[in-house]
């Protein structure tokens, strides 16, 4: 990605961003692409030359808590509704009518609330690895996190807890290489015992276990993925605290349930050898709330991105050729 093309706007609630933004060229809409935890803006660096090469516009934030955004320290600064909203001023500034939102982990969340809030201002939305979320006003983790592990014998979501608790960034930090082996590992099936059940991810760090990295895990990668220490994670998992504080259940509290149902044509490309967002529970829900929805499933762990470029790149492609032309 051309560091020239990285830009600053500080918006309206003095929250000053840091995005990539390539202009669209023979009429062609625009993406905005959202990463997930622990990454930034260059978690995309694959899908840049093959979107811009075909005369796509780009509009690549590095997300509230990463890179070079601000990294407030209040939780309630994180809430959707903020956070969206920060967005469409982007949009706004480059003079974006209606664009096409990409998001992978933690940013399909985000994604979820500009459809909820903005949908007129997009032309369709694409979820990668975590499916469309409707809103929660009533969501208790706990209760979660039982119901999830009825489903399929083992909780998928308890490193939430830990996230949230006050020593994790520094516990991630001091044990970065463990954390990321367990991340990017070569078997995602070990995420089953050390990553979703609750208290398994302190355990993993504190042991400072290791396990082998997948094969697209190279040197280069793992700079990459080691952008958010240089940082710390202090920010970045007060992501994760908006549900064990409530505050991201109020927020959600405000959105009518007329704009719940998802209207605009939605992408889901889910990952068959991820562990923790399961492609199964994606399905048996995304039609309540994404009428006009379709599926692509990936022999891919979660990171597909960057782990399987070519096959998602296209088939993004081919999805966002179909609800633009």
């Amino acid at each position: 990605m051309d560091a020239s093309l990285f830009k600053d706007h500080t918006t309206s609630r003095g929250i000053k961003y840091h995005y990539y933004y390539s202009p669209p060229a023979d009429s062609k809409p625009t993406l905005l692409f959202l990463h997930g935890f622990p990454c930034t803006s260059y978690d995309w660096r694959k899908q840049v030359p093959f979107f811009k090469a075909k005369g796509f516009g780009l509009l690549i934030p590095d997300l509230l808590g990463y890179g070079g955004t601000d990294k407030p320290l209040e939780t309630a600064d994180y809430q959707m509704s903020k956070m969206a909203a920060d967005l469409i001023e982007l949009l706004d500034v480059e003079k974006v009518g209606k664009a096409i939102a990409v998001a992978h982990d933690w940013g399909s969340v985000l994604n979820s609330r500009l459809a909820n809030y903005y949908q007129d201002r997009f032309l369709g939305f694409a979820f990668t690895a975590v499916g469309p979320t409707p809103p929660q006003p009533d969501l208790e983790l706990e209760t979660f996190l039982g119901f999830i592990k009825s489903l399929v014998g083992y909780e998928t979501s308890g490193y939430w807890k830990f996230f949230a608790e006050e020593d994790s960034a520094k516990l991630v930090e001091d044990h970065h290489e463990s954390f990321l082996s367990l991340a990017y590992t070569a078997d995602t099936s070990i995420w089953v015992q050390h990553f979703g059940p609750s208290g398994a991810l302190r355990a993993w760090l504190e042991g400072d276990k290791k396990s082998e990295l997948a094969p697209y895990m190279t040197k280069e990668e793992l700079e990459y993925a080691s952008i958010t220490l240089k940082n710390g994670y202090a920010a970045p998992t007060r992501w994760y605290r908006l549900f064990t504080t409530g505050l991201f259940q109020a927020d959600d509290k405000q959105i009518p349930l007329e704009k719940y149902l998802i209207q605009k044509p939605v992408l889901f490309a889910g990952c068959k050898r991820d562990t923790i967002s399961l492609v199964p529970l994606v399905l048996a829900t995304i039609g309540q709330t994404c009428p006009n929805h379709k599926v692509e499933e990936f022999d891919a762990d979660h990171w597909l991105p960057i782990a399987q470029p070519d096959e998602y790149n296209t088939k993004l492609l081919n999805w966002v050729e179909s609800i633009s032309a």
